[in-house]
This record gives C-alpha cells, sequence and structure tokens, in this order.
C-alpha cells in the first residue's frame, strides 16, 4: 500500500483554506478544511511537497483568479463503482457558472441506463461521497426547489464558490437544516 501524503492550499479570503492528500503520483483528495469532509481523508499524515500538489495549486490559482484552467490534475479515486463514475463523468460535464440539480443528473442516467426511475437520493449519495471537490464540481449541483444541500464542504463554501462563478444566487436558498450545513 502506498504512502499517503498532505498539502495545505492557501484559499482567498471568502473559502476555508483546502487539504489535499496525494498517493505520491495522483492527487486522492481535495476538500475543505475543518469541513465535515475531513472525516473521509487521511488528515493524520506526512506534509510533503510534492509535484502533484504543485500542479493541483497552479489549477486552483487560476480557478480562484477567475481563470478557466486547461487542464486537470491526474487524479485517483478508491472505492469507485459503476455509478459513482457515471455521476462524477456528468458532474465533470457540468459548465464553469451553471448548476444542475440532483434529479437532473438522475434522468441523464435513467435515460443512459433505459430504466424508469432513479433516486435522486442515490444521486446525492454518489455527488455527496466525492473525494475531490471543485475539480469535481459537486458544489455546482443543487436541489430541484433551489435549496443549496449537501456540501460535505460547508455551506459557506459552497455559496462562495457558486458567486464566485458568477451564478445568480436570488434563485437559491440555504435550508434551515439538513445536509448541507
Amino acid at each position: 500500500m502506498k504512502e499517503t501524503y498532505k498539502y495545505t492550499y492557501k484559499t482567498p479570503k471568502e473559502f476555508s483554506n483546502i487539504i489535499m492528500n496525494s498517493d505520491g503520483e495522483y492527487l486522492t483528495g481535495l476538500w475543505f478544511e475543518n469541513s465535515r469532509d475531513s472525516n473521509k481523508h487521511i488528515i493524520e499524515c506526512e506534509e510533503k511537497e510534492l509535484e502533484i500538489f504543485r500542479e493541483t495549486s497552479k489549477w486552483l490559482n487560476l480557478y480562484f483568479s477567475g481563470k478557466l484552467p486547461d487542464f486537470t490534475p491526474k487524479y485517483k479515486i478508491k472505492n469507485l463503482t459503476t455509478f459513482r463514475q457515471e455521476v462524477i463523468d456528468i458532474m465533470n460535464s457540468i459548465p464553469y457558472g451553471s448548476v444542475v440539480t440532483y434529479n437532473d443528473i438522475s434522468k441523464i442516467i435513467t435515460k443512459k441506463r433505459g430504466i424508469k426511475r432513479m433516486s435522486s437520493q442515490a444521486v446525492g449519495g454518489a455527488v455527496g461521497w466525492n473525494p475531490i471537490c471543485i475539480i469535481i464540481p459537486c458544489h455546482r449541483v443543487v436541489g430541484t426547489n433551489g435549496s443549496l444541500t449537501g456540501y460535505g464542504g460547508g455551506i459557506k463554501n459552497k455559496v462562495a464558490l457558486l458567486e464566485h462563478e458568477k451564478i445568480d444566487m436570488s434563485k437559491y436558498f440555504i435550508p434551515k437544516r439538513g445536509t448541507a450545513l
């Protein structure tokens, strides 16, 4: 089994800092510091300067400066099922500055698979399982009713990411309770 390393990326002030994990070659995790997503990652490991961390930091620098990165850092996702891969592929197709709903994703999958129904909750579970935030843009998935629900990186960061991408936030709301908080 490969060693796991971490690196802390300093974000602009409206965001929490970002922690990265790597197996030494691939990015294996990217999440906001002190978010509930932290429990999915290896935090107690060696902090190390790695090429993949430099490449990911370059991607994040471009993103946070308002530019669209023209490359994707190489990542590897453990425990990837066919369903999770389908959901990740759909999230990766959501353009910068756009959002889709959990229901939209379930409709894409039902059409592709030729089935009648797919649970939006199952899609929510796969979106929430995503170990590499921002680069795999799970922040661009919202509730059908406009709820900014289901972001493991914290609602503050989800709102800041959507505002950064110039999303019209008047259509969305923060739920009073639920999985986003």
